[in-house]
């Protein structure tokens, strides 16, 4: 015990000075996904940028495997000393709900830090077999008809399967099928192709064929307009007011680690999600920056979003596989 408060305090020590600590052990940032996808770029994003100000050296780790449950057991076992901690996506908060067997709670077995980055959902259809041009249409068409539309998701419990589920019980259509993909490009790829109807997929991968002309959008998932898509209309403005689901990243940290510490790291992130060039490279991702967290802040947006998501699983029928 006494081992794991000296560890922390010295994190908390070096990051409030900016020191460089020479013999300082590494701090590792797991990564639960592979090499390459955005959870990935953003942990080797701001890894530099957390040894600049904590004078420790931030090195990436990736544990991939089992829709990122694998990288987050392994942080769940860790120490919380300090020297470990998790970056993720909202995925996260579904672990329990969609894989069987899990070793940890993805809400009792972690602190939580702060969000660093997020992204809205587009709406999004076959320009021909969606039946419509707008989103009133379109809610009207799968009210008509709901079995004309299936929706695919990129994944059983991401943040696209939930939204998808969601949008089907808000224009009254639940009878419209859902077909699970491992990813998002088999999935948006089959919309392309006019094998499945509907999608609710990351402005990163939907914009570009949005603007082809090879997608329709009809709405964004959130309360503002995408930067990565300007053009198109918010669920607010188009009749589904409050239908908002927005990708997250955030970072994490084993359960029991000190208020002090959590703080002070939430406070770094803070100020390197308000870098310029933090801001561009997040931007490539179809994300922005989040800057306003703090590890209170972010325990009730948990909460709050666990609750919500546990009411769509169920709803929906999802089970752990």
């Amino acid at each position: 015990m006494r081992r794991r408060t000296m560890m922390s305090g010295a994190l908390v020590v070096l990051a409030a000075r900016g020191a460089t600590a020479q013999g300082t052990r590494p701090v590792r940032l797991v990564v639960p996904a592979a090499p390459g996808g955005a959870i990935d770029l953003i942990g080797r994003l701001y890894a530099p940028r957390l040894s600049a100000r904590t004078g420790a050296t931030w090195l990436v780790e990736n544990r991939a495997g089992g829709n990122n449950t694998i990288g987050a057991a392994e942080v769940a076992r860790t120490a919380p000393d300090g020297g470990t901690f998790l970056v993720n996506a909202d995925i996260h908060l579904m672990g329990n709900r969609v894989t069987r067997g899990l070793t940890y709670d993805p809400m009792r077995d972690f602190t939580g830090v702060a969000r660093v980055a997020t992204s809205p959902l587009l709406i999004v259809g076959h320009p021909e077999a969606s039946r419509a041009r707008t989103l009133a249409e379109l809610v009207d068409q799968m009210r008509r008809d709901p079995r004309h539309y299936t929706l695919a998701s990129s994944g059983a419990g991401s943040m696209a399967h939930l939204a998808g589920e969601a949008l089907k019980r808000a224009v009254g259509a639940a009878d419209a099928v859902t077909a699970h993909y491992r990813g998002t490009a088999p999935a948006i790829n089959d919309v392309v192709a006019g094998n499945v109807t509907l999608m609710v997929a990351p402005p990163l991968s939907a914009a570009p064929l949005v603007a082809s002309g090879r997608l329709r959008a009809f709405a964004v998932t959130s309360a503002t307009r995408s930067a990565a898509s300007p053009e198109v209309p918010t669920v607010d403005e188009t009749g589904l007011p409050g239908l908002h689901f927005t990708l997250w990243y955030a970072v994490w940290a084993p359960r029991g680690l000190p208020d002090a510490t959590a703080a002070t790291l939430a406070s770094h992130l803070r100020e390197i999600g308000g870098e310029a060039e933090i801001a561009r490279r997040l931007s490539e991702l179809g994300a922005d920056p989040f800057t306003t967290d703090t590890p209170a802040t972010f325990a009730a947006f948990l909460a709050e979003e666990n609750a919500r998501n546990g009411r769509i699983a169920d709803e929906a029928g999802i089970q752990p596989e």
